[in-house]
């Protein structure tokens, strides 16, 4: 294990390792101890009671952050004809109607954040998994990246504005990032409640016990700040 610096060193003395924080205070300490030189993302690790090794356990679901990730996304649709149009007229960065596009991802190109796809594009996309698929980038019905053409223009202004996919890993957890450390409390505050109410309705129902187990607050390369769990399930987002 490398060892930390003493910026680090220092950030891990302003908190008590032993304390359950409330989350207004998690998100002012997370703030609080980035000790990054840029503008850090803040992001949310959850310990679910699902086992994800059974098809009924999956826990998967999108959630629209209202502030945003403070990033900008590009996003790349694949469609043909009219869903070509309208994801030109709706913001696409990129179009992936035509085989050239298909043959440059096919070959490793891959410089979008979001890819979404209409039902009649994914014989075509199908091929394209080898590539998509480690990155995350495979459009998937569950995760609502395969629509009707006429649904285009909602996925992706919500994808420009902050939608985020999370999906439990084999070890049971979620990690989802709710934007960066120069937002405001409150603005980190309403993300986080709108995920943990996404992450509740995602319950399967095949799920015994608590489903919730642990949450903890970070952001990139900061000390993990635990959070009452009852009260992160608790949060409300500002109207």
């Amino acid at each position: 294990m490398g060892k930390h610096g003493k910026k680090y060193l220092a950030a891990v003395d302003k908190i008590d390792r032993q304390k359950d924080y409330e989350p207004q205070e998690a998100i002012k300490l997370a703030k609080d101890t980035s000790t990054t030189n840029f503008d850090a993302t803040v992001e949310v690790h959850i310990r679910l009671g699902v086992d994800p090794r059974h098809a009924d356990q999956q826990v998967r679901d999108v959630a629209v952050l209202p502030h945003g990730l403070g990033k900008s996304v590009r996003v790349l649709v694949f469609a043909q004809g009219e869903g070509a149009s309208l994801a030109r007229e709706a913001g696409a960065d990129i179009v992936a109607d035509d085989e050239e596009t298909l043959n440059r991802i096919q070959n490793g190109w891959t410089e979008f954040d979001v890819a979404i796809a209409t039902p009649d594009m994914m014989g075509k996309v199908g091929r394209l998994g080898r590539v998509l698929g480690p990155r995350g980038l495979m459009p998937n019905p569950k995760a609502g990246t395969v629509v009707p053409e006429e649904h285009l223009p909602r996925v992706i202004e919500e994808s420009k504005a902050g939608r985020v996919e999370f999906r439990v890993d084999k070890t049971a957890n979620l990690h989802v990032p709710i934007g960066k450390v120069s937002f405001s409390d409150d603005a980190l505050y309403d993300n986080m409640a709108v995920l943990m109410d996404s992450i509740k309705k995602s319950k399967p129902p095949a799920a015994k016990g608590t489903y919730i187990r642990r949450v903890t607050l970070t952001t990139t390369m900061g000390p993990g700040i635990k959070v009452d769990a009852n009260q992160a399930q608790m949060m409300e987002a500002s109207e």
